[in-house]
């Protein structure tokens, strides 16, 4: 019987496996990673239940990173109905997957800093799917965890450390985006 530590470690050896290149196949990252994540839902579920049931808020945790080319590889938790900022992620390619519970990404692109940004789209995630980007500065999304009792868990990977982004809220006028810039933070690592 598989355990959650070694689900989770499968998903981090495959995802760092298949970025090996600075521009991966992400689709195919995202077909590999979502069998484990269906495959060993249940594992994942039981053993990541700290941190579905500690309520401290939205998390990073770090499952691991690669120095050359830049990976991160991340599982982050999202409380009942919890909302993120739009944000963009400073020009990283990334992908996203749900591990437990269901996740609602709506994205936005623009043709260039002197534009205004226009919906591109919203997806609905649940355990196993994802949605994925290019490395592009002008791209962003704002993620919401569809439950208002459930703890969602998802699964993260980037073309690098993404230690600083904007966060951008909408205003009234030109250019209709507020940007303020944002730190990211790691709450610790997972252990595999």
């Amino acid at each position: 019987m598989r355990t959650y530590r070694h689900s989770l470690k499968a998903l981090r050896d495959a995802a760092l496996a298949h970025t090996l290149e600075k521009n991966p196949d992400l689709a195919s990252l995202a077909r590999e990673l979502g069998s484990i994540i269906h495959r060993d839902a249940q594992a994942l579920a039981d053993g990541l239940s700290d941190l579905r049931h500690h309520n401290r808020g939205f998390e990073r945790w770090l499952l691991g990173r690669r120095g050359r080319p830049g990976v991160s590889v991340l599982v982050m938790a999202w409380p009942p109905g919890y909302t993120t900022p739009s944000h963009d992620h400073a020009g990283l390619w990334g992908i996203e997957l749900s591990m437990y519970g269901a996740l609602e990404v709506e994205s936005w692109s623009r043709a260039s800093t002197s534009e205004a940004w226009q919906l591109r789209g919203r997806d609905w995630l649940g355990p196993g799917d994802a949605t994925w980007f290019d490395a592009d500065t002008h791209y962003m999304h704002r993620c919401r965890n569809l439950s208002r009792q459930e703890t969602a868990l998802t699964l993260h990977i980037y073309g690098g450390d993404l230690e600083d982004y904007a966060t951008y809220e909408p205003v009234e006028s030109e250019p209709f985006w507020q940007s303020q810039s944002q730190r990211a933070r790691i709450a610790g690592p997972l252990r595999v």
